[in-house]
């Protein structure tokens, strides 16, 4: 479609949502749908339900965050379910400041600007739609044209709340321009957009001598003073603070807790009564949402200091710690570089991986669990099968630290380091080994780093320089493996027949001669051994394979060669120890054969084709794995 031809739609639907009516009008717009007279806490928890929620054993996760907030699935949970969704059902915590709480580039200012565009998107839909009385400052809720005293029949009869007093300006023009007369008094629909300072306000703290309180609750408007001739004029006050303009929807205060204490004193009261003194005029209603940000250091000290105690009493902290699983964070990554103008350069497959590897390990604490390293735990914490370990055991490890995410190499400086490796001239292709190098490079320049916290790190990174390396064997083991899914399933069929007969005491035809065999326990051990099966272990394993087989049959689906995680990496690892001279000589020689030649050109084409390489990188994964096969 033309550019021009979606600017002209935009503008068409703009035309087609805009609403005018009177208050008369609105009430019977009401009386078929209450909706839009919902709260800002209910208008920002339907948007986020309204993109969809799905639940996996006992855990929600909202898909309005999938695509821009990686790996903090459970902090969300909570973060909807204890805050927005009590909020939206009008408990307490609507009166709360929600306060994000975690570390540096932990993905809070992310999480905030996502509730902003998803209102300004959610009030151009039906779902969100929302109506304010036309000229006001403060786009305030037409209900609250309705007297104090006729309310409650009112509520009855829409099914509704109505919370709130008329702004000082409404009640002027109700008296001025529609003599009290509230069914004439004009309703427009409202569109949400930060832009335009309608439903979002942003207030960023400053220098202290030069911020002014008017920032948040408007000003006098001094050339006017002579002409109405009074302050307390509304038409002498500048309604244009950030919790004017808030007002219906998000109001988010960056770096919270580093405002003076002046800026902080007006949210006691917004809070908790809803309202908030400006100029000299009685409390002004404010319906919103009020979202801050800080780090822990800055959270330490303001809940130490006593004289805050009253504030602090009036927040909801949430705790937003780093990403723990390798999967996300290499997702985070993926989404930065793509917004880089360097996405031309090719970066090799796992190399992404490999950096999100030192990362996450830099952020997990060592368990007290017995037999449980760093590297199990980061396994199982990315969904990982690992032997010996169930659900309930990650569970256990996940409850075991409270602040576990809180510390550790942030997302900001591996990809200030990724962007060094990228930005090399003549560079067409980086891999695993030029990023962990950038990494390791970096990490002296890194000012907050500790010499000790340096030694752990670079042990980190030998941690994740040998997971790559078991990696690109793999990789070029399938390569390597002509037709490899059909060897592993031939391989994965010998396996299962064996071990039925073991477990059955029965024997195994041979298809060529009709001769009946003893179960090859060579072959079986030979599985096994390559993923640590003992010799008193095999047997139990055995029958898990067999009761597994039963389990699919009676569900009427056959047992794949890739429904067993280990057993999957057991033929695998068999394959290439079968294979692995072959690979060595193929892929060592520096002047290979005609027939070397043809393997190994064959092998850079399936990399390429089947696992997402470049010529470049191929070529560089079969010489680092060829020299890693010579050690």
């Amino acid at each position: 479609m033309d550019i021009f031809e979606r600017v002209a739609a935009y503008r068409a639907e703009s035309e087609r949502l805009a609403w005018s009516g009177t208050f008369k009008e609105y009430i019977e717009l009401l009386k078929k749908d209450p909706s839009p007279a919902k709260t800002a806490h209910a208008r920002v928890y339907d948007m986020i339900t309204s993109y969809g929620v799905e639940e996996l054993n006992g855990h929600k996760s909202y898909k309005f965050f999938e695509q821009e907030i990686f790996g903090l699935d459970r902090a969300i949970e909570k973060l909807v379910e204890e805050y927005f969704h009590s909020a939206a059902r009008r408990l307490d915590v609507r009166k709360r400041i929600l306060l994000l709480m975690g570390p540096v580039s932990g993905g809070k200012s992310t999480l905030v600007t996502l509730l902003k565009r998803g209102l300004e998107k959610f009030s151009r839909t039906d779902q969100g739609a929302l109506y304010a009385i036309e000229g006001c400052p403060m786009h305030e809720d037409p209900l609250h044209l309705i007297p104090l005293e006729l309310r409650a029949d009112v509520e009855k009869e829409l099914g509704i709340r109505i919370e709130g007093n008329l702004c000082p300006v409404c009640q002027m023009k109700l008296k001025t321009e529609y003599d009290n007369n509230i069914e004439n008094v004009r309703v427009t629909r409202l569109e949400i957009s930060e832009d335009a300072r309608v439903g979002i306000g942003t207030f960023s703290p400053s220098d202290p001598k030069s911020q002014d309180i008017a920032d948040l609750t408007g000003s006098i408007d001094f050339s006017t003073i002579t002409e109405y001739g009074s302050e307390s004029d509304p038409r002498a006050y500048r309604f244009d603070g950030e919790l004017n303009k808030a007002n219906r929807g998000l109001m988010e205060f960056q770096e919270m807790l580093k405002c003076d204490e002046k800026f902080l004193w007006n949210l006691l009261s917004l809070t908790q009564e809803g309202n908030f003194k400006a100029g000299r005029f009685a409390l002004i209603s404010a319906d919103e949402l009020i979202v801050a940000h800080t780090n822990e250091s800055e959270y330490k000290s303001f809940i130490a200091n006593k004289k805050n105690e009253a504030l602090q009493s009036r927040m909801i902290v949430m705790p937003i710690p780093y990403n723990l699983k390798v999967s996300q964070e290499e997702k985070i990554y993926a989404k930065l570089i793509g917004q880089s103008d360097m996405s031309h350069i090719h970066i090799a497959p796992h190399a992404l991986r490999a950096a999100s590897i030192f990362t996450i390990l830099t952020r997990l604490k060592d368990s007290k669990k017995q037999g449980v390293d760093l590297l199990k735990k980061m396994r199982l914490y990315d969904g990982e099968e690992v032997e010996g370990y169930k659900t309930a055991d990650l569970k256990e490890l996940q409850n075991e630290f409270l602040d576990e995410g809180m510390s550790g190499v942030d997302p900001r400086y591996v990809i200030n380091r990724i962007s060094s490796a990228l930005i090399k001239q003549d560079l067409h292709c980086i891999n695993a080994l030029d990023i962990l190098r950038a990494i390791k490079d970096g990490l002296d320049q890194h000012a907050s780093i500790t010499r000790e916290e340096r030694e752990r790190y670079l042990n980190f990174i030998a941690i994740a320089r040998k997971e790559y390396d078991e990696l690109a064997k793999k990789e070029v083991q399938k390569a390597f493996v002509y037709s490899f899914e059909e060897s592993a399933r031939t391989l994965f069929e010998n396996y299962l027949d064996n071990i039925e007969a073991f477990c059955n005491w029965t024997k195994i035809r041979d298809p060529l001669t009709d001769e009946e065999l003893d179960p090859d326990e060579r072959l079986m051990r030979s599985i096994e051994e390559q993923i640590g099966i003992s010799e008193n272990a095999k047997k139990a394993f055995r029958e898990e394979i067999l009761i597994r087989i039963s389990s699919y049959s009676r569900k009427g689906r056959k047992f794949e060669y890739n429904d067993h995680e280990r057993l999957r990496e057991a033929i695998e690892k068999k394959l290439f120890v079968d294979l692995k001279d072959i690979v060595k000589i193929t892929t060592s020689t520096k002047t290979p054969d005609e027939n070397q030649l043809k393997r190994i050109n064959e092998v850079s084409r399936r990399l390429m084709d089947n696992h997402g390489y470049c010529p470049v990188c191929a070529n560089e994964l079969l010489r680092y794995v060829g020299s890693l096969l010579n050690r």
